[in-house]
């Protein structure tokens, strides 16, 4: 049985060392790409830019992003900083409350850049 791994060996090293053929990103592009799935690397921030997404108005109160979530809202808000910073969204001050409206194309944009489409 053990010369049948070592015979299986060799095969396997060529295999496994065939040139690069698909897009390689940079340094800097996989730094903005860690951003971006970095802040959605929790389930918390999913489920807000998801709410956010889904909102038939194309934008939500902080106010009203507390309870569906479960979390408080210095919680809430900051999941929503990172959110911003990730460019998935962009926040709107209006009096004493911030509404957020989702970016989608920083997420498509995203997606694209890390599959070389």
């Amino acid at each position: 049985m053990p010369s049948q791994l070592i015979d299986a060996a060799p095969e396997t090293v060529e295999n496994c060392c065939a040139p690069l053929t698909t897009h390689v990103i940079d340094d800097q592009a996989a730094t903005s790409l860690s951003r971006v799935f970095k802040a959605l690397g929790d389930p918390s921030r999913v489920k807000l830019f998801s709410l956010i997404v889904a909102s038939k108005d194309g934008e939500m109160c902080i106010c009203d992003l507390t309870e569906p979530v479960g979390l408080s809202q210095p919680t809430v808000s900051h999941h929503m900083k990172l959110l911003v910073e990730a460019g998935l969204v962009t926040r709107e001050q209006r009096g004493r409350w911030a509404y957020y409206q989702p970016t989608a194309a920083a997420l498509t944009d995203a997606t694209r850049t890390l599959v070389g489409a």
